[in-house]
C-alpha cells in the first residue's frame, strides 16, 4: 500500500509565501515533483475551493487545507514547516504547520478518515511541539505515519500519547484496566495529585464520526494544558464506553459538548455543568476548560445538572444553562430519531408484503401467518386473493410474513416517539412511562400528537419525582421501581381522564379535516408540507412534516383505496425529494455558478434526491443559504401542491422512486417531482446568477 507521506513530501522551515493560496501552491507542487500528480493546477484549484467554503486554519499554528480532486489516484498527504507563519483564517493568528490532504475523487471514506486522524493529533499540543522539533523529513514521516496508520508511533511520540490518552478512548478491557489501574498511578504520584482537580466530560455529535472525536482531543488537549485531569466518554458511531461511577463521583465539574441528548445523563447529578454544542471545544477549549475551573471552585454559585446526586442513576437531564429553545429542540429530535427505524422497517416491509400479496393481504395476513406455512400454502381462492404477484401462492404467503412483520414494527412507533421523548427530559426513568403513554395515546385515539403530549408529560412527571430528596436507603429504588412507577401512574390518569377526550377529539377534527380536503385546500396542504419539508432539511420542521405524515400512514397503511394519510405521505416524500435533485441539476446545466466541491456534491445529490435523502441539499445550504434555500422551498411547495391535485398515494415511507411499486398514479408522482425539480433548478440558477458572473466562482 502506498505511504500517503513520504520524506518527499515533507518541507521544513521554507518559506512558500506570503498567503495561504502561495501556500497550497508550494504544496501541490511538492506533490508534483513526488511523482503524486500530473496535474498540480487542478489540486490547487481543487483545494483553493474548498478554501473558500470555510477557512482551514486551525487554533495553535494549524492549516489543514484539503480537498477531493481527479487531480491524484492515492491519498496524499504533504506538509511544510512555514517560516514566516502565514495566514490560514484561525482565530488566535497565522500557521506554521500546514498539511496539504489530497484525496481521490473518487474514493472511499479515506479522506474523511485521515482528516479526523490528524485533527484529533493536531489538539495534542505534544504532536504539535513534536512536528515543531523535529530534524529531518524522516522523523515528521515517522510522527505522522504514528498517527494516521501509515506507520508505527515512534517511541517518544507513543509514550507521549499514552500519557495523554484516556480510558474513554480506548474502548473495551484496556478501558477497564487503565481506569482501575489510573488510581494506583494517582497515589504514586504523591499527595500534589491529590488536590488536582478532576472533570469529566461527555462529546456527542449527531453523526458520531468526526466532531464527536475532535471535540474530546480538544477537551483533553486544554485540559493536559491547563494542568488538570479529565475523562471524556465519547457517544460517537463507535459506541462509547461509559465513564466508571467512582470516576463521575471523584470530578469536580462535568462538560456536555453535545449536539444531541447525553445517554444516561442522570449519572451527572448534582455536578457543576458547562454545557455547549459539539464545536464549541474545538475552537474554545480553553476557555470552557476554565469556565469549568471556575464552577468546580465555586460549585454553590454554578449551574449543575439537575436532581439528587449520589450516584443512583435517578438524576435528571436537565441542564440549567441550555436553552429553551435547545431544550425542545433535542427533546424533540431525541424521539423522532428513534422512531425513524420502526417507521423504515416498518413501512418497507409493509410495502414489500403489498408487492408480494397484493393490497388485499390486509385481511388474510394474520390468519395466513398463523395457520400456514412454507410446505402449507395458502388457497387463493378461499382467501380472496386475486392480486398476489404471479398469482403465486408463495408470494401470497411471504406477502402475508413481510406485511406482519412490517405492522408489528409500525406498533411502536408512536410508543417509540414517546418513550424517547420522555428518555431525552428524564434520561432512563423516563422510558418506561414514555413508552406506556405512547401506548395509551394509541388506546385514546390520539394519534402522534397524543404521543407527544404523553412523551413530554411523561418526562416531565418523571424528572419532578427524581428531585425528590429521600433517604440514601431508597435511592437504589427510584429509577427502576418509584420513578417509573409514580410516572406512569400520575401521567397515565392524566392522559386518560384529562387529556384523551380532548385529544381524541383533536386527531378525529384531523382526520375529518383531512378526509374532506379536496381541490385547494388539499392543495394548500400540499403546499405547506413541501415548504416545511425543504426549509431545513432534516432540521425540525422537516421532522415534523414527515412525522405527521408517518404517523397517519401508520393509521391508514392497513387501509384498502388512497386513504389521505396516503395522499400526505406521497406529498412529503416527493417534497423531500426535491431539493438534492433540484441541486444536482443546477450543478448539471450551470456547473460554473458551483465551487468545485458543490460540482462533486451534485452528482452524489441525484442518487440522494431519488433515494428522498433530503440532507444532500445541505452542503449547499450550508455554503450560500440566502439564495439556494427559498429555490429549493419554491421547488417543493410546487411538487406537494401537484402531489396533492394529482391524488398521488403512497403505502411506503420513504425509499423514494424505488418504492414506485407502492405508488398509486406513478405518472402524477413523476410530473410532480419533475416539475418540482425543473422549478427549483431553475430558482438555484436565477438566484445565484443575480449580482455576480459565473466567473466570480469558477475562477479561484
Amino acid at each position: 500500500m502506498t505511504q500517503m507521506i513520504t520524506p518527499e513530501l515533507v518541507r521544513l522551515d521554507v518559506d512558500l509565501g506570503e498567503t495561504k493560496q502561495d501556500v497550497i501552491r508550494a504544496l501541490a507542487d511538492v506533490v508534483a515533483d513526488a511523482g503524486r500528480t500530473d496535474d498540480a493546477p487542478q489540486l490547487v484549484e481543487d483545494a483553493l475551493a474548498r478554501e473558500e467554503t470555510s477557512a482551514t486554519g486551525l487554533p495553535g499554528g494549524i492549516a489543514i487545507p484539503h480537498c477531493r480532486t481527479p487531480a491524484v489516484e492515492v491519498p496524499t498527504l504533504a506538509f511544510a514547516r512555514l517560516s514566516p507563519a502565514v495566514d490560514f483564517g484561525a482565530k488566535d493568528g497565522p500557521a506554521d504547520l500546514a498539511f496539504l490532504i489530497a484525496a481521490p475523487a473518487g474514493g472511499d471514506a479515506d479522506h474523511l478518515k485521515l482528516l479526523t486522524k490528524l485533527a484529533r493529533a493536531l489538539v495534542k499540543a505534544e504532536f504539535t511541539d513534536s512536528l515543531r522539533s523535529a530534524e529531518t523529513p524522516e522523523e515528521i514521516v515517522e510522527l505522522v505515519g504514528g498517527v494516521v496508520g501509515d506507520a508505527p508511533a515512534p517511541a517518544a511520540q507513543t509514550t507521549a500519547q499514552t500519557t495523554a490518552e484516556t480510558p474513554a478512548e480506548k474502548p473495551g478491557p484496556t478501558a477497564a484496566a487503565e481506569s482501575s489501574a489510573a488510581p494506583v498511578a494517582g497515589a504514586a504520584a504523591g499527595a500534589a495529585d491529590d488536590r488536582r482537580r478532576r472533570l469529566v466530560a461527555v462529546t456527542a455529535c449527531p453523526t458520531g464520526i468526526a466532531h464527536t472525536y475532535m471535540a474530546a482531543e480538544a477537551l483533553e488537549a486544554a485540559a493536559k494544558k491547563a494542568g488538570v485531569d479529565i475523562e471524556v466518554e465519547t457517544q460517537g458511531s463507535a459506541g462509547s464506553t461509559p465513564l466508571g461511577q467512582q470516576t463521575i463521583a471523584d470530578a469536580d465539574a462535568v462538560i456536555f459538548a453535545v449536539d444531541v441528548g447525553v445517554r444516561d445523563r442522570g449519572r451527572f447529578a448534582g455536578k457543576p455543568v458547562v454545557s455547549s454544542g459539539v464545536k464549541r471545544p474545538i475552537d474554545e477549549g480553553d476557555a470552557m476548560i476554565a469556565e469549568a475551573l471556575r464552577y468546580a471552585d465555586d460549585p454553590e454559585r454554578a449551574p449543575k445538572v439537575e436532581g439528587s446526586s449520589g450516584g443512583d442513576g435517578a438524576g435528571q437531564s436537565s441542564t440549567a444553562t441550555e436553552s429553551w429553545g435547545g431544550k425542545v429542540r433535542r427533546v424533540l429530535m431525541t424521539g423522532v430519531s428513534y422512531m425513524i427505524p420502526f417507521v423504515a422497517a416498518g413501512g418497507l416491509l409493509i410495502a414489500l408484503g403489498f408487492l408480494l400479496g397484493g393490497y388485499t393481504i390486509t385481511g388474510p395476513a394474520g390468519e395466513i401467518v398463523t395457520d400456514n406455512t412454507l410446505f402449507n400454502l395458502p388457497d387463493l381462492q378461499e382467501l380472496g386473493l386475486e392480486n398476489a404477484l404471479f398469482d403465486s401462492a408463495l408470494m401470497a404467503y411471504l406477502g402475508a410474513l413481510l406485511f406482519t412483520l412490517g405492522s408489528a414494527a409500525f406498533g411502536f412507533l408512536v410508543p417509540a416517539l414517546a418513550g424517547y421523548i420522555a428518555y431525552a427530559i428524564a434520561d432512563r426513568p423516563g422510558i418506561a412511562p414514555g413508552f406506556v403513554m405512547g401506548a395509551l395515546a394509541g388506546l385514546v385515539n390520539s394519534g402522534f400528537i397524543g404521543g407527544i403530549i404523553g412523551g413530554v408529560l411523561a418526562g416531565l412527571v418523571a424528572h419532578w419525582i427524581a428531585g425528590w430528596k429521600v433517604p440514601a436507603w431508597a435511592r437504589g429504588l427510584m429509577p427502576v421501581l418509584v420513578i417509573p412507577l409514580l410516572a406512569t401512574l400520575i401521567s397515565g390518569a392524566i392522559m386518560v381522564i384529562v387529556l384523551g377526550k380532548p385529544l381524541a377529539a383533536l386527531m378525529d377534527a384531523l382526520t375529518d379535516g383531512l378526509n374532506s380536503m379536496t381541490g385547494g385546500s388539499a392543495i394548500v396542504l400540499g403546499i405547506v408540507l413541501g415548504l416545511m419539508m425543504a426549509f431545513d432539511m432534516g432540521g425540525p420542521l422537516n421532522k415534523t412534516a414527515y412525522a405527521f405524515a408517518t404517523a397517519g400512514l401508520g393509521a391508514a397503511a392497513t387501509a384498502s383505496g388512497n386513504a389521505p394519510q396516503l395522499r400526505v405521505m406521497a406529498a412529503v416524500m416527493l417534497a423531500g425529494m426535491v431539493p438534492p435533485l433540484a441541486l444536482a441539476l443546477a450543478t448539471a446545466v450551470r456547473p460554473r455558478l458551483f465551487t468545485v466541491p458543490e460540482r462533486e456534491n451534485g452528482k452524489a445529490a441525484w442518487a440522494m434526491g431519488a433515494s428522498f435523502i433530503t440532507e444532500g441539499a445541505i452542503p449547499f445550504a450550508a455554503a450560500d443559504p440566502l439564495r439556494v434555500i427559498p429555490a429549493i422551498m419554491a421547488g417543493s411547495a410546487v411538487t406537494g401542491a401537484l402531489s396533492m391535485a394529482f391524488d398521488v398515494g403512497l403505502r411506503a415511507p420513504h425509499g423514494g422512486i424505488f418504492v414506485l411499486f407502492a405508488v398509486s398514479n406513478i405518472v402524477g408522482f413523476l410530473i410532480a417531482l419533475v416539475a418540482g425539480v425543473l422549478v427549483g433548478a431553475a430558482a438555484v440558477v436565477a438566484l445565484k446568477s443575480i449580482g455576480r458572473p459565473d466567473t466570480d466562482v469558477a475562477t479561484v
